[in-house]
């Protein structure tokens, strides 16, 4: 080889339309839509937010996500109070059925793609695993270089 190798988006962007797609009868199943499992994923991290930091959180726009708030806290996964340190500003909450559905999907997708992590050697899955996480971790430090 050349010492050249593809573009790490060629590589990532493929391979993550096929773990959104493999994922998407998870999600339906579970009645939840791709953005409410993010919300979810990221209340689950941090179990409270305000609406603002939670949609920078996911890179999404505020007022996008409010739709999505709205069918979670009906379908009781989340709750909206009001922040008592901003009035105007609403703190996001993960409820126990929230933690209870968002661990049901997790464990679902996660148990789908052990089927392509399988393919790696022992060593190899926990290398990229592990490199993923440091790479994800770092992330928030690119535009900072």
């Amino acid at each position: 080889m050349d010492g050249r190798r593809r573009d790490l988006a060629a590589m990532i962007a493929p391979l993550q339309r096929a773990l959104v797609a493999a994922e998407q009868p998870v999600l339906r199943a579970h009645s939840l839509s791709m953005w409410g499992y993010v919300v979810l994923d990221a209340l689950e991290g941090q179990p409270v937010r305000t609406q603002a930091a939670l949609a920078e959180f996911i890179g999404a726009d505020k007022s996008r996500i409010i739709g999505v708030l709205d069918e979670l806290e009906a379908d009781g996964l989340l709750e909206r109070t009001r922040d008592p340190a901003d009035r105007r500003a609403r703190l996001v909450s993960i409820t126990e059925e929230g933690r209870r559905r968002h661990g049901a999907v997790q464990a679902e997708i996660q148990r789908g793609e052990e089927r392509l992590l399988s393919r790696l050697a022992p060593a190899d899955r926990e290398a990229l695993l592990r490199s993923l996480a440091v790479l994800v971790d770092e992330l928030p430090k690119l535009g900072q270089d």
